[in-house]
């Protein structure tokens, strides 16, 4: 699954680049705390697995997703489904587990955290990642955008402590991401999409770069991408 771990920066893909490779980076920022048996709630093709077992302590991975879930890929089928309402596990069964973008997709994010947490272990880790600025995707499915404080108040609700949350990028990413999915996804003719997708490479990049030495408080005013962030039942 290199479109998710190893993105190269092109003219083809400015809607992706970004928001893959910060999902990505901040991951990898958390492989130290993966052991044992994980979860992967909302799985799709389960873009991480092969990395997170190279670069873990993880054991075994078990992907997880709804049963009418969008088909991905008709190679990758997730290990098991479930309704939306009752995970096929017992209470205590998972060391750690993770949902990359799939919260948003949740008409009652609480009943899915709250699965979450009865699944893992005592102490068990939960990773996770929405979108903020993001285009409408798989409609009509696409529930919410949430900010950090909504978001620490639903963790709590379920039961989760020592909420950690982040920002995957700032005011310089969320332009970057912004041309990014104008240029590659609003409607233009190809001739127009092909030149001026080279003509803002080089700008986006700079955005980018230029995000990187932003400390992003969450504060009035703010402009985020998305959020990233760990619990612990």
């Amino acid at each position: 699954m290199k479109d998710f771990t190893d993105i190269t920066f092109s003219a083809n893909n400015l809607d992706r680049y970004y928001i893959r490779t910060s999902i990505f980076n901040a991951l990898k920022m958390q492989t130290k705390i993966f052991k044992g048996d994980l979860l992967d709630v909302g799985c799709g093709k389960m873009p991480y697995r092969n990395f997170i077992l190279e670069h873990s302590k993880v054991k075994k991975y078990v992907g997880l997703d709804i049963e009418n879930a969008l088909g991905y890929d008709t190679a990758v089928k997730p290990d098991y489904t479930w309704n939306g309402k009752t995970m096929p596990f017992d209470n205590d069964s998972f060391d750690c587990a993770l949902a990359t973008e799939v919260l948003e997709h949740c008409l009652e994010p609480e009943i899915v955290l709250k699965e979450v947490q009865r699944v893992l272990k005592p102490e068990g880790v939960f990773f996770f990642t929405v979108p903020f600025l993001w285009n409408l995707h798989e409609v009509p499915n696409d529930e919410y955008r949430f900010t950090p404080f909504s978001l620490k108040r639903h963790l709590e609700n379920s039961g989760f402590k020592n909420i950690e949350i982040q920002a995957t990028g700032g005011w310089h990413a969320s332009l970057a991401q912004m041309l990014g999915l104008w240029v590659r996804r609003s409607p233009m003719s190809t001739k127009k999409r092909n030149y001026l997708s080279r003509l803002l490479k080089p700008i986006i990049k700079y955005l980018i770069k230029m995000d990187k030495k932003s400390k992003i408080d969450f504060k009035e005013g703010q402009m985020i991408t998305g959020l990233y962030g760990t619990v612990i039942k």
